[in-house]
């Protein structure tokens, strides 16, 4: 639940401040990212075609303000990942068919005026849509759109744009591809040059993350102190996990085991998630001798694995 009004109840001093919005944005990252690489990419070129063409609410286009918006393109995609089958994404692939063909779809939704929301059935996200003239200008720029147009749009607004974020031999090398005698087999070395320099460019970034993280992880091992409270906020991920097996070891050997110590290591070792009764074993002597054959057990148990 996230604090947002209705936007019809913005203007309404009590309800802006106490309405709320159900919000699945969690959800959302988790299925956006088990996409297949072309969903992804479809995902992205709508997202950027709706934004160059201003055919979504901005600043800058107040004229068609609160008829799409990114939201709509989100569930768009959701949609057809779920209606539609793999084979439909895969055979005979092409982004120029696909997204033309979602984009469609859209002007069949705001002519209907109906886009359901993928998480609640029985909730319209146009049901605030009137049947202006932005409406029917949107859906009729939508509806105009063809193989061929999109297709010039990804050379002009989307390959170039990208090719800006490239060293200055294969951007230059674009702006002239036009002026070739091949000027496809141009744009298809300019696009490979792209691929080449991001993949690169990729990898080197992936290098210095690497060193970004492996620099934390000593910090915290060596100088940060690990409490009960911030362990039990790591439990669902195996890799601090091992942090604290680290900053454990490290700590125990540089001075006594400690009772804050000994909880954090129980709590990891025993997968507790219940603060109140790992805090509880504090201020009990049974519950800190149980504690404390468990610990014993786990090692005698697994003597050869990390714990």
């Amino acid at each position: 639940m996230v604090p947002v009004a209705h936007r019809l109840c913005r203007q309404d001093e009590w309800l802006s401040k106490l309405q709320r919005r159900m919000s699945f944005s969690r959800a959302e990252i988790v299925l956006l990212n088990s996409l297949m690489p072309v969903q992804q990419i479809v995902y992205h070129m709508l997202r950027v075609f709706m934004k160059t063409e201003r055919l979504t609410d901005s600043a800058a286009n107040k004229s068609v303000a609160g008829i799409l918006s990114n939201y709509h393109i989100k569930t768009l995609t959701l949609w057809a990942c779920e209606l539609k089958s793999r084979s439909w994404w895969t055979d005979d692939l092409n982004l120029v068919r696909i997204c033309v063909e979602l984009l469609h779809t859209l002007v069949v939704w705001l002519t209907d005026a109906r886009c359901q929301h993928y998480f609640i059935n029985h909730c319209n996200l146009f049901d605030r849509l009137e049947n202006s003239q932005f409406t029917e200008v949107t859906a009729s720029r939508l509806m105009r759109i063809t193989r061929a147009s999109f297709c010039e749009w990804c050379i002009d607004s989307y390959i170039h744009k990208c090719a800006q974020l490239c060293p200055s031999s294969v951007s230059s090398s674009l702006w002239s591809s036009r002026e070739q005698l091949n000027p496809v087999l141009c744009l298809e070395n300019v696009v490979s040059e792209f691929v080449e320099w991001r993949m690169d460019t990729w990898l080197k970034m992936a290098f210095i993350n690497l060193l970004q993280v492996q620099w934390h992880i000593v910090e915290f091992v060596f100088q940060k102190s690990l409490t009960l409270r911030s362990c039990l906020c790591w439990m669902d991920q195996l890799a601090k996990t091992a942090v604290v097996f680290l900053h454990g070891a490290y700590k125990t050997s540089q001075c006594s085991l400690t009772d804050e110590m000994m909880d954090v290591l129980a709590a990891t070792c025993l997968q507790l998630n219940d603060v109140r009764r790992c805090l509880n074993a504090r201020h009990s002597s049974v519950l800190s001798l149980s504690q404390a054959a468990v610990l014993m057990k786990v090692v005698a148990n697994n003597p050869h694995n990390t714990m």
